[in-house]
């Protein structure tokens, strides 16, 4: 019996997980499965999300970011080929094109996996319209690549007097200016609407009243639009009210977008993002299934299509992907949530930043009437060192008292327990319920109540 050729398009969390689970999968099958994975980079199975802790020296090496590196995955039965861009499929013949240094070539497959994640949003004012390149001194932070030119920027800057602005107020934009800030640079925040705007204006409001206190600038809603150069390099940047900000170098941190611009779309499932919309199981098309950054995926909160990038989802779709094309049907995607955390730290200013759920904008988006609440707090007893503040809110509906989502901003010991909400809000439960659940007591890490019980029940009280 000849065994099947699956061919996966993308070496990082998505494409990675669902090669070595189709791998474990077929094994325990008795199948034989042969596995082809193409990467267009040199780095396989890393944390994009650790690189601006490497920039900040939290992390010595990009090495370190590394989960798997391409020798492991070829010692596990992988042809794993890097440098190799996928530049077209053709599914008639179930045939994928790529471009490596050796020109353009043709690999069949019997099962494809599309799993080409996303790139940062790079807008046209950053690039030199003669050379086609980025502007020197302006860069974005997606790669590991990213994270090593970062690296030799900043060591390029005067100790302590260069001058940082990042474009950009979500996740990578605050730990990017925490990352400047701790190395001693001048940091100016511009964002297009404010910092953090995917928690609700009276929270992100405590997030910009850190970031001043640590010495951040903050410019809110007025983006970038400019930049001010001379011989090719960046030397400030305009907002679109037409203020200048001096800046040696520019972070952007726009955001992503997905990797599909070499599919037609016009005949595969996907969204206006253009990210594609794979079934629950991980299947788009016969013989073709998708995971990872590339993808909408479904809310399980509003149950319509989100583009949602975040690798804890890319792992458990690739893992669901590789399960499902050797065994159809064994496991089914359940959506997200949206949960997610970081921090802000610089100087005396530590502030954990986390969400899960809707925000007040996205439940009235959704037509979800929602009452909310804020609770402030303690991370720990009063009279414990490790006692810092903490706000928590959470949102409701007040028909039922269904917990819709939640957002908390604190300090340390504040952000991870965003995963006790999102626990009841994967399982459908009540604010009550989450007020009365049994949850951990001792004084250095939580009060008797702790402050998202403590929340929940001011809330179901009010409604």
């Amino acid at each position: 019996m000849s065994a099947t050729r699956l061919l996966v398009i993308g070496a990082d969390a998505a494409g990675m997980s669902a090669a070595h689970q189709a791998i474990r999968t077929a094994a325990a099958a008795g199948t034989k499965l042969a596995v082809t994975a193409l990467e267009a980079t040199g780095d396989t199975s890393y944390s994009a999300c650790g690189i601006p802790y490497w920039v900040a020296g939290d992390v010595s090496s990009g090495h370190n970011l590394v989960a798997r590196t391409a020798e492991e995955h070829r010692a596990a039965g992988i042809d794993l080929r890097l440098g190799a861009t996928a530049t077209g499929i053709d599914r008639q013949a179930r045939t994928v094109t790529y471009q490596d240094a050796n020109g353009e070539q043709v690999l069949g497959y019997d099962e494809l996996v599309i799993a080409t994640g996303a790139s940062a949003v790079v807008r046209d004012w950053a690039i030199d319209p003669s050379t086609g390149q980025r502007y020197a001194g302006v860069a974005p932070v997606k790669t590991l690549t990213d994270g090593a030119v970062w690296l030799d920027l900043l060591a390029g800057l005067p100790e302590g007097s260069g001058r940082v602005v990042v474009a950009g107020g979500g996740y990578i934009g605050v730990e990017m200016a925490e990352a400047a800030r701790r190395r001693g640079y001048e940091v100016t925040v511009i964002t297009r609407t404010r910092v953090m705007s995917s928690l609700d204006p009276d929270l992100s409001a405590r997030i910009e009243k850190g970031m001043h206190e640590a010495g951040v600038r903050v410019v809110v809603g007025s983006p970038v639009v400019r930049l001010d150069v001379a011989d090719g390099r960046v030397r400030g940047v305009y907002t679109a009210e037409g203020e200048l900000y001096p800046a040696d170098l520019v972070v952007l941190a726009l955001g992503i977008t997905p990797n599909t611009g070499y599919l037609d779309l016009d005949k595969l499932p996907s969204g206006p993002s253009g990210g594609l919309r794979p079934e629950p199981d991980g299947s788009l098309a016969d013989g073709i299934w998708a995971a990872g950054d590339c993808c909408e995926t479904r809310h399980r909160l509003t149950d319509t299509w989100t583009y949602m990038p975040l690798g804890t989802h890319a792992n458990k779709q690739g893992r669901i992907v590789g399960t499902n094309l050797v065994t159809p049907g064994a496991l089914r995607f359940g959506g997200v949530l949206g949960t997610a955390i970081t921090r802000f730290a610089a100087g005396t200013t530590y502030l954990e930043i986390a969400r899960t759920g809707l925000n007040e904008r996205e439940a009235a988006t959704a037509g979800i009437e929602v009452t909310s609440l804020v609770t402030e707090g303690s991370t720990a007893s009063g009279y414990m060192s490790e006692a810092d503040p903490v706000a928590v809110k959470l949102l409701a509906a007040p028909s039922d008292h269904r917990l819709m989502g939640a957002q908390i901003v604190g300090g340390r010991g504040a952000g991870k327990r965003i995963d006790t909400v999102a626990t009841a809000l994967w399982h459908g439960a009540t604010v009550d319920d989450l007020a009365w659940s049994d949850l951990s007591y001792a004084p250095p890490f939580a009060t008797a109540w702790d402050i998202v019980q403590v929340a929940a029940r001011r809330l179901a009280e009010s409604l």
